[in-house]
C-alpha cells in the first residue's frame, strides 16, 4: 500500500505512539511521521527535539521518515503525494473526535483516514499524562523509549533548577 501520514504532537513520543507507527509501517510502503506545529501551544520540547527523538526511536524502521508541518494536515498530504492518514485510537472519546476530523479531511481533500486500535497495553498513555506523572516524581520508565525517558528527566531537572 502507498504512503501514509502519522500525525501528532509527540511531546514527547511514547511507547503507545511507537506501537501505532510500527504497526502502520508494516501496512504501508512509507510512513511520514508528522510533528504538527501549534504556535499557540508551548510544548515541553521544541519541534526539532521532538523530531530528533522520533528519528532515534524509529531508526529501526527503514520506511519511516519524520517531518513537521504547520497548517492543515491534508495540505501536507497533497504536497507529499500521500492520500492516507493513520491515527491510533485509545477509546471511544478519541473515536468521536477523530471520526469528525477524518470526515472533514475526506471532504476537503479526498484523503482517507485509517484507524488503528491502540494495543491495550498502551491505551492509558498520553504524552500529557506521562509529563504530569513524571513532573510529580512518578516512574514513567516503561512508558517511553529509553532515550526519550532520559531527555524527559533532563528537561524536568532543568526546569526544577
Amino acid at each position: 500500500m502507498a504512503g501514509a501520514l502519522c500525525p501528532g504532537s509527540f511531546d514527547p513520543v511514547t511507547n503507545g505512539h511507537l506501537d501505532v507507527i510500527t504497526r502502520a509501517a508494516a501496512q504501508f510502503d512509507e510512513i511520514v511521521v508528522t510533528v504538527m506545529i501549534n504556535k499557540s501551544k508551548q510544548g515541553m520540547f521544541t519541534v526539532e527535539e521532538r523530531m530528533d527523538m522520533l528519528r532515534e526511536a524509529t531508526s529501526d524502521l527503514p520506511n519511516v521518515r519524520v517531518e513537521s508541518w504547520h497548517g492543515l494536515l491534508v495540505n501536507f498530504a497533497k504536497e507529499q503525494g500521500i492520500n492516507a492518514i493513520v491515527k491510533g485510537l485509545r477509546d471511544a472519546t478519541d473515536f468521536g473526535y477523530e471520526l469528525q476530523m477524518a470526515q472533514m479531511n475526506k471532504k476537503l481533500s479526498g484523503v482517507d483516514t485509517y484507524f488503528l486500535a491502540t494495543n491495550p497495553a498502551f491505551s492509558y498513555l498520553s504524552s500529557s499524562l506521562v509529563k504530569e506523572v513524571a513532573t510529580f516524581g512518578g516512574d514513567v520508565t516503561d512508558m517511553l523509549p529509553p532515550s526519550v525517558h532520559k531527555q524527559l528527566l533532563a528537561r524536568l531537572a532543568e526546569r526544577n533548577g
